[in-house]
């Protein structure tokens, strides 16, 4: 058969005509790029971030410190509830000093294993200071930087695990909707409820199955850090697919089309993706970012899974993720029952 340019034009031009007949189509192209931008530079808008970070466990005005009002030494005020957590994080290399002015001497740890650390640290003891007799005890923690992969993979899982929420369940139930197939279900006994439970059921069941695939073959190829228990991050896994999925059930209780409902699934996602420490930690963002990070469902994911692999946290210290995962996903599912429509 010849090849005809003709035929190759006719198919291309109906191509291009869909296109841009769906509107909903190529403004979200178009929309989308511009977004993700905005949001990224929202977040990172400010100063530079300085050369050291200092832990603080107290007032700063408990100690006449001049290190402390340099421009180069980020001061994070850290509770005396959390010195545990920082100390973990200056074996982890995301703090370069820990200080503790609420102990009489003055206490700081440095991590051995740091330049970064023992520079910040030589700082620390030539400025002059107003303490009493004695100056600082000193402490040392060792542990090698985190590499970036072991700290991202949280993040990535439940970002694979939030699309495949959101789409398996919310696309498909709208082009159920416009394929007839939820009309002829109203013709059964079948209850709004039961048909989402079976959806969301459904989707956990694929969810389990793909996440744990995810996770034996990551670990085989990298070798990812994992301290805590297997079962807590299985249940922080479970709850958060279970709200994932219910927000997903949200946008499909009244649409037709599956081109509206990809824009409002992806008006969902991105901001989750973007806001929710899936690939840089929102510590040092916008107060406001922050703020806005704190109110999504997979920021309380992210955080509950990294907290779990990286720091061996228990089912205790993630049981408040799992309580806001899992109230959520039941007011989620039962709002969309109650706005459910078969056609």
């Amino acid at each position: 058969m010849n090849f005809s340019l003709k035929r190759l034009w006719a198919v291309l031009t109906a191509r291009l005509r869909e296109f841009y007949r769906d509107t909903a189509s190529w403004a979200w192209n178009l929309l989308m790029p511009v977004l993700i931008l905005a949001g990224f530079a929202f977040i990172f808008q400010g100063d530079e971030k300085p050369l050291f970070t200092l832990a603080l466990i107290g007032e700063p005005a408990a100690i006449e410190l001049p290190l402390l009002q340099e421009d180069f030494v980020q001061v994070v005020e850290v509770p005396v509830a959390e010195r545990e957590q920082a100390l973990r994080k200056l074996q982890r290399h995301q703090y370069d000093l820990l200080l503790d002015v609420t102990r009489q001497p003055p206490r700081y740890w440095i991590n051995a294993l740091s330049e970064r650390s023992r520079v910040l640290e030589e700082l620390l003891l030539k400025s002059p200071l107003k303490v009493e007799a004695g100056g600082f005890r000193r402490g040392e923690v060792e542990g090698r930087d985190l590499r970036y992969v072991d700290w991202v993979m949280p993040g990535v899982l439940a970002m694979n695990m939030m699309f495949s929420c959101l789409w398996g369940v919310g696309w498909v139930v709208v082009r159920y909707r416009k394929n007839g197939v939820l009309r002829r279900l109203q013709a059964t006994p079948l209850t709004p409820l039961e048909f989402l439970s079976a959806q969301v059921l459904a989707r956990l069941t694929i969810i389990a199955f793909v996440t744990t695939a995810v996770f034996v073959g990551a670990d085989w190829m990298i070798g990812f850090v994992m301290r805590g228990s297997w079962w807590v991050l299985g249940t922080v896994f479970f709850v958060g697919a279970l709200c994932l999925t219910s927000m997903g059930l949200i946008v499909a209780t009244r649409l037709k089309t599956e081109e509206v409902a990809d824009g409002l699934l992806n008006l969902l996602s991105w901001p989750m993706m973007i806001f929710s420490g899936v690939w840089f930690s929102m510590e040092n963002a916008n107060p406001l970012a922050q703020a806005i990070s704190g109110a999504m469902p997979l920021t309380w994911l992210v955080d509950a899974a990294r907290r779990i692999m990286l720091d061996g946290a228990g089912l205790a210290e993630v049981a408040g993720d799992i309580g806001l995962l899992g109230g959520m996903a039941l007011l989620l599912l039962l709002v969309s029952a109650r706005l459910f429509r078969w056609s």
